[in-house]
């Protein structure tokens, strides 16, 4: 029975307590007991001789008079009413007097007063979500998790592996400690677990819990945090307490910035119930009292915002960062992953890993289920090569979109804007290789151009920020070249403001400006108070922000140069490649080289969408798709959008 039922049925209950109660105060005598008899008229019926018999029970007489007629009346103390009675030769019965009569009184004279109560512990009861006690305010909400089904190991845990040997030696430590011990050693009381979302903190939380035998405590850090003051505090207090009553012990409290944000940025002073609970937890963690055998994990994707005394040894010892996984971590999640779906022989698993940089482990996660589900929508046993590069496809750019009608003018211009891009970037050294140019809709782009990083990159190189810069307005340039100047749509906005923010970065970030120079150059900061500006804080001058101007305006002009050059001379090309977009509708990478050295393009015809074999295919990364330390090409909206 679910919540709702329980309520109702309590509440019936309730009102049909009231009901009975309410019918016995009102009557509280039997219906059938007779008519009731003023005590005068009692005697003066008993002198006359007219009562046959009677029953007396404490100050409650029943009898029947001579005729048949019952009745009841109320005797007063009267010493004298025996006496009376046997001199007219009435029948006289006793009977002691009942309890539950006077029992029956004491309820009902109490009544109101139980029915408050209970109506108050309900009402508690329902604000503490019905599954705390009637005062359970202060009670930590952390569950003892117990990995009975479903328990998750270091085996399961992959392509993270330094974050996994700090963890591995915590649960080494509750296992032997003596081994640590014995030189002086100290097992850390917190570990903060710190990383971009989905790559894989709270799964490592959930392999040492099935890892370490000993109790493993989790609570969301959003579960301290109540509408009354305090609350926080003592919940805090309650789960230490709890720890050291089940010492050694495991805490893990996900999404920690919650509730352990910098103190003194809230409104009021900063005394309120976050930085309750905050100071309460600093005082657990490293105060006067220890909690030995208490160990706290935790985990966060906003280390910048936790207050630095949560930070400090002696709370959180060790900062465990869990970054994006590289090509050897991505292969090791693949297969992870990969156990429970049934592959064809040519999976591979390698080939998938370089071809999916920036991925986290979700991200992975998610291809392998939607190459799953591609490969049941067609009705196939296994899952295939094919079904995983649909997939990657449809998680970088998005769902095909091919029942969308689009003109031949529109197709012509799409073709002709996707084959700008991919003719500069592969004409342009320092661009990652072509992968695949398509002009099917996908997501809000009619047409789109995957990139190939040769490796996992970490920075960008100055030569390869002016080879982006370039591309992005290779698909304009085109446009204008082969359409004219006033058929040119609204179709490279996307491209124009990738274009705009990396060369903005690159004067003001990066110090790639040599008016400039290798100077931070931040943006004008508003000062708000209560929703409105007050005042603006200028961090550059006048003059300087002109210079910036220009020099962001250089760098895109340079490149929209450098790509109009390259079409220019290659303008045959730029016309073979969009008149096989407009054939094939997707060419990869070895298919766009082949049209530009005059060749022609034989392919089967039951294969829909072609996939590079070639060995700089098998590291696509989509436009829109950034890879770590730099940004990628954004998807192009539609012309005419």
């Amino acid at each position: 029975m679910n919540l709702f039922g329980k309520n109702i049925v309590l509440w019936v209950i309730i009102a049909l307590l009231v009901v009975a109660l309410f019918n016995i105060f009102n009557d509280p005598s039997p219906r059938n007991a007779g008519l009731s008899m003023p005590y005068s008229t009692f005697l003066t019926e008993v002198e006359n001789g007219r009562v046959k018999n009677v029953t007396i029970q404490g100050p409650n007489i029943k009898g029947m008079t001579d005729d048949g007629r019952s009745f009841t009346t109320y005797a007063p103390e009267d010493s004298t009413l025996v006496s009376k009675l046997s001199e007219h030769g009435v029948v006289i019965n006793a009977a002691p007097q009942e309890e539950g009569s006077m029992l029956m009184a004491t309820l009902l004279s109490w009544f109101p007063m139980l029915l408050l109560i209970g109506v108050w512990i309900f009402f508690m009861r329902q604000m503490q979500g019905g599954g705390g006690k009637a005062m359970g305010f202060g009670k930590s909400k952390a569950k003892l998790l117990t990995e009975k089904h479903g328990r998750v190991t270091f085996e399961d845990v992959a392509g993270i592996e330094e974050a996994k040997e700090e963890l591995e030696e915590v649960v080494d430590f509750l296992k032997n400690p003596q081994k640590y011990q014995r030189l002086g050693g100290k097992i850390p009381k917190g570990v903060l677990l710190i990383g971009p979302p989905g790559t894989g903190k709270t799964l490592l939380a959930r392999s040492v819990a099935g890892e370490a035998n000993v109790p493993f405590f989790t609570i969301s850090g959003s579960d301290f945090v109540e509408m009354f003051v305090g609350v926080g505090a003592s919940r805090v207090r309650d789960m230490f307490e709890q720890g050291k009553k089940n010492a050694p012990c495991i805490i893990f409290i996900d999404e920690i910035d919650a509730v352990g944000r910098h103190r003194g940025a809230g409104l009021g002073g900063g005394n309120d119930e976050r930085e309750q609970t905050l100071n309460q937890m600093l005082v657990e963690m490293d105060g006067f009292e220890t909690n030995e055998g208490v160990i706290l994990l935790a985990a966060t994707n906003r280390p910048d915002v936790l207050d630095p005394a949560l930070l400090r040894p002696g709370r959180f010892d060790r900062q465990v960062v869990v970054p994006n996984p590289d090509i050897i971590g991505r292969e090791k999640i693949l297969k992870v992953h990969m156990r429970k779906v049934p592959l064809a022989q040519d999976v591979n698993a390698r080939t998938i890993a370089r071809g999916t940089p920036g991925f986290s482990g979700a991200d992975l996660a998610n291809l392998v289920n939607e190459a799953a589900l591609l490969a049941a929508r067609k009705s196939r046993r296994l899952v295939t090569q094919q079904e995983f590069e649909e997939a990657k496809d449809k998680v970088m750019m998005g769902t095909e979109r091919r029942s969308m009608v689009m003109s031949e003018e529109e197709k012509k211009l799409t073709a002709y804007h996707e084959g700008g891009h991919a003719l500069v970037g592969m004409h342009m050294k320092a661009s990652d290789p072509i992968h695949k140019a398509t002009i099917i809709p996908r997501g809000r782009a009619l047409g789109m151009v995957m990139r190939l990083p040769e490796k996992d990159s970490y920075s960008l190189r100055r030569d390869q920020c002016l080879a982006h810069l370039a591309v992005a307005m290779g698909g304009r340039v085109a446009e204008e070249m082969i359409f004219g100047h006033d058929a040119v749509t609204t179709g490279a906005s996307g491209d124009i403001k990738m274009a705009t923010d990396m060369a903005r970065r690159m004067v003001t970030e990066w110090g790639l400006s040599d008016k400039l120079g290798p100077l931070l150059y931040g943006a004008n900061q508003e000062e708000v108070f209560l929703g409105h500006s007050v005042s603006q804080q200028k961090n550059v001058s006048d003059s300087t922000a002109e210079l910036i101007d220009q020099e962001v305006r250089r760098f895109v002009e340079e490149g929209e140069a450098t790509a109009r050059k390259i079409l220019n001379e290659h303008v045959d090309q730029l016309h073979r490649i969009a008149k096989g977009l407009l054939e094939y509708e997707t060419l990869s990478g070895d298919e766009i080289k082949t049209l530009m050295d005059g060749g022609d393009i034989s392919r089967p015809e039951d294969i829909e969408t072609p996939v590079d074999k070639g060995p700089s295919s098998a590291v696509p990364e989509a436009d829109g798709h950034k890879k770590p330390g730099g940004p990628g090409l954004e998807p192009e909206p539609q012309p005419g959008s």
